[in-house]
């Protein structure tokens, strides 16, 4: 348990999100999972979204660091990692359970502006990283000088989040497809004419 009492009721927010789904989740089921009292929860977190909200802060602030912390040789090695770091690192070794209960959340986002701008977040941070490492790509002439960055990151960033949700919806081989995408933008970005094959 942690000392800090908010640190572990959002840990045991985490459990809980995996153990009941997002629909599902309750401060009562949060409670349990941090052995507290409701009354305890509340004290920290006014309501459920409330503490939802500071969840997805915290994951988030774990996302950035591992994005942060992901490095290559090369430019095409970077984006690997950064691959391997949104889509195959979780502080769980990406729980089933969990990735589920997110794609819960991300079918949410249409309908909750706060839920939608909170996951923007996320990609938009993944988006930042894989664009600096498309742009050092350029400039070492690893990538063809055709390369838009932007263009090319928007597409990453999309695959990206094709891997999760189909590999999530169909406990599909999340490390296949992820390795497969990469493949295959590599062979684009090093192409002669990579500008067409990234729009």
């Amino acid at each position: 348990m942690h000392d800090d009492p908010a640190t572990d009721i959002l840990d045991a927010t985490y459990r809980a999100l995996c153990r009941h789904g997002y629909a599902d989740l309750t401060l009562r089921d949060v409670a349990a999972e941090a052995t507290r009292s409701k009354a305890s929860i509340h004290y920290h977190y006014d309501d459920r979204e409330t503490l939802f909200a500071a969840l997805l802060d915290h994951l988030y602030d774990e996302y950035t660091d591992r994005l942060d912390a992901a490095d290559g040789q090369t430019p095409i090695e970077h984006i690997r990692a950064l691959f391997d770091a949104s889509v195959a690192g979780d502080r769980h070794g990406r729980d089933q359970a969990f990735c589920l209960a997110m794609l819960e959340v991300s079918a949410q986002a249409p309908y909750d502006a706060d839920v939608r701008t909170q996951l923007a977040r996320f990609e938009d941070a993944l988006s930042e990283h894989v664009r600096d490492a498309v742009a050092a790509g350029v400039a070492t002439g690893e990538f063809a000088d055709t390369v838009d960055p932007d263009a090319a990151a928007d597409a990453l960033v999309t695959a990206a989040v094709g891997v999760h949700a189909r590999s999530t919806a169909i406990d599909g081989p999340r490390d296949r497809l992820a390795e497969a995408t990469i493949d295959y933008a590599e062979a684009h970005l090093t192409a002669d004419d990579a500008t067409e094959a990234v729009h």
